[in-house]
């Protein structure tokens, strides 16, 4: 993920490949006096205030030799922890080094079943590995204490820590162990879940790494704790998406229309621009036919001045067909919902208005004005198998455009959340379009690829698409005219 995000590791390294040296550095910790074998259990441990363990004092020797046996196997898991003689800035008195535990390492396999703590490794793998500044969220504040403690006590180089405020996202958790309790309890499906606020997440959903460098280079680094709204993440989104992202039409909720008078002329191929704005950068074809499909909600039977869609008494112009279709006839279900339209169209009028002041610089103004149609209309065509349906996968949204799989912007709170961040779930979190269809252009777009569906959104290939059947996530909806109808 970080390659993804365009930068280049100097060097990938795991604390377990310090495992011998760390072990070497928790005996000397011992003969110097600063650590000792105890047999507290972990409740015992846990929190503030916890009583000084009567081991505290053991003899220097008898803690080696059961520090040994614990590397051996000899001692039960649980039975004992090596503690160091140390207090946190938080309070915190005698952390755990290390503890016993019979489950093999995904590295080093059955080499050990003793593990250094977080307390232990932090300081000391900075230093073995010579890293200048060890750079850490504010949570990690109280271990600086024991950082630098721990160094000094071995005379080992000490780094620098310095501590920074987290990027904390409204409607979301950002804690791993928070999102694996997600995932285990079956609300989201894995880390990379369209859902959550993840790198591999939002990857997957299309944000562009571009737009995460782009909030992180904008909002900038405090020792503050914050918290960013998602709709900023989203801004930066459509500004790089605006740019790179081709256009399609798609139709997410679909309603057939048939064109009862399709000219003999009319081209059964139209081209349509990769981006209008920019009509040099490329273009697709899609085929035209008498069947084409358009949102239900641009139809009305009946509506009032402000809708400026399809209606009885309202024709619209079909977007790059040079056609504006008029209501003959409406087709209902059983249940009494729209289920087909028959129109009639005829070709778009256009009027030319060439500006006579600029004629002699070689120059007009081309004003393209549609009458007798109240605007233009979206649609997918779909017609002698030329069209493709495909499964679009869809995260909702609230009012402050930012994914809801919680229903409060601090799930965490208390006094928002008293019963914790899995009650504040929203179960409608995300929403399937098995029917929706789109331009056969985007058939062998490969997983990733970004497209601007026009009028709905942005949207990305996901991984689980077939050759059979594409999958689709929505990135971000377009930005709106809040006032807009």
């Amino acid at each position: 993920m970080i390659e993804w995000l365009g930068y280049k590791p100097y060097k990938i390294t795991h604390a377990s490949d310090n495992f011998d040296e760390l072990y070497e550095c928790a005996v000397e910790l011992i003969k110097k006096g600063h650590a000792y074998v105890c047999h507290m259990p972990a409740d015992a441990l846990k929190g503030f205030n916890t009583p000084d363990s009567p081991w505290r004092d053991r003899p220097i020797h008898e803690s080696l030799k059961l520090f040994e046996d614990m590397k051996l196997g000899k001692v039960g898991e649980g039975e004992a922890t090596l503690r160091m003689k140390t207090t946190l800035e938080e309070g915190k008195k005698d952390p755990v080094a290390y503890r016993i535990k019979f489950t093999p390492h995904h590295r080093t396999g059955d080499k050990w079943c003793i593990y250094p703590t977080y307390d232990f490794t932090h300081c000391l793998c900075d230093s073995i590995e010579d890293i200048t500044h060890s750079l850490c969220t504010k949570e990690f504040q109280s271990r600086r204490s024991s950082y630098y403690w721990l160094c000094n006590v071995l005379e080992r180089y000490c780094p620098v820590q310095w501590e920074y405020g987290r990027l904390n996202l409204g409607y979301t958790v950002v804690s791993k162990r928070k999102i694996g309790k997600l995932i285990t309890e079956g609300i989201v499906r894995d880390w990379d879940d369209p859902r959550l606020f993840t790198l591999t997440a939002l990857r997957r959903r299309g944000f562009p790494p571009e737009a995460v460098n782009y909030l992180t280079a904008k909002i900038g680094v405090t020792m503050a704790q914050t918290c960013t709204e998602p709709s900023m993440l989203e801004a930066c989104v459509r500004d790089v998406l605006n740019v790179k992202a081709k256009r399609a039409m798609a139709v997410l909720q679909p309603l057939k229309v048939v064109i009862s008078n399709v000219p003999a002329d009319t081209p059964s191929q139209l081209s349509v621009p990769d981006f209008p704005a920019d009509e040099t950068r490329g273009s697709h074809t899609i085929p035209f036919d008498r069947t084409i499909y358009i949102e239900q909600e641009d139809f009305k039977e009946s509506a009032d001045k402000s809708f400026f869609r399809l209606t009885k008494d309202n024709p619209v112009g079909l977007r790059y067909a040079g056609l504006v279709i008029s209501v003959e006839k409406v087709v209902k279900d059983s249940n009494g919902k729209v289920s087909e339209l028959h129109v009639t169209c005829w070709l778009q009028l256009v009027i030319v208005s060439f500006d006579i002041a600029n004629l002699g610089l070689g120059n007009c103004l081309l004003r393209v004005c549609p009458l007798s149609a109240g605007g233009w209309s979206h649609y997918t065509l779909i017609g002698q198998n030329n069209g493709m349906n495909f499964q679009f996968k869809l995260a909702q949204y609230n009012c402050s455009m930012c994914t809801v799989i919680f229903k409060h912007k601090f799930p965490e709170d208390s006094t928002e959340v008293p019963g914790g961040f899995l009650t504040d779930i929203n179960p409608d979190s995300l929403q399937v379009l098995p029917s929706a269809m789109v331009d056969k252009s985007v058939a062998k777009a490969a997983v990733f690829t970004k497209f601007q569906f026009e009028r709905n959104g942005y949207f990305s290939v996901d991984p689980d698409s077939t050759p059979d059947k594409l999958v689709f996530n929505r990135t971000v909806t377009l930005k709106e005219d809040p006032g807009k109808k």
